[in-house]
């Protein structure tokens, strides 16, 4: 199974939670990183492992398929 079919393939229930809960936890480090006012640097940090940390799990999450039988 190549790569773009594994991504339109069906992905199972856990997995989709997995996904969404990824890409809450992307936005969040994102807005800590945008923030407009002076933020503590361990807070720039944290908001930094964040974005990695959702972008990981919201990649892993996606490429899962649901087992056909």
């Amino acid at each position: 199974m190549n790569i773009i079919k594994r991504m339109k393939s069906p992905t199972p229930k856990f997995f989709r939670k997995l996904r969404n809960f990824g890409l809450i936890v992307t936005a969040a480090g994102g807005a800590l990183l945008a923030a407009p006012v002076a933020i503590p640097a361990t807070l720039v940090t944290v908001g930094g492992y964040l974005v990695v940390a959702g972008s990981v799990a919201t990649a892993v999450a996606q490429a899962v398929v649901a087992d056909r039988q």
